[in-house]
């Protein structure tokens, strides 16, 4: 199952792969297969936090924007290293934060209740 971001305005990405405190507008559309995602939660900024973007610019993330953060499986993050001659594989636990601004309207109450329909919550 796939669930597919489109691009906006409003919508935030922020990755284990990029330095803290940075996020990336959403500039193009993608899919996220859920089948890789092991965990899910969603919450709401409750106070201002500054970020930057990739060109070191500030802005600041306002409250009640709202997040989906997506941990993957180990699979999704695997790759083949040499550490000290040994051959391996690195595991390196991926995660993805959707940040959906107050202003962004509809895309997070879709992809949330396309994730709240295949989710099990215990």
């Amino acid at each position: 199952m796939f669930i597919k971001i489109n691009k906006n305005s409003g919508i935030y990405m922020e990755h284990n792969g990029l330095e803290k405190q940075r996020l990336i507008p959403v500039t193009s559309n993608f899919l996220i297969n859920l089948n890789h995602v092991t965990e899910v939660s969603f919450y709401s900024i409750k106070e201002a936090k500054k970020r930057f973007d990739l060109e070191n610019h500030e802005f600041t993330v306002q409250p009640h924007t709202r997040v989906i953060h997506l941990q993957m499986s180990y699979l999704h993050a695997t790759y083949k290293e040499t550490i000290h001659g040994n051959k391996g594989n690195l595991v390196d636990r991926g995660y993805f934060k959707l940040y959906f601004m107050p202003e962004e309207t509809g895309q997070y109450d879709a992809i949330r209740s396309q994730i709240d329909g295949l989710t099990l919550n215990v």
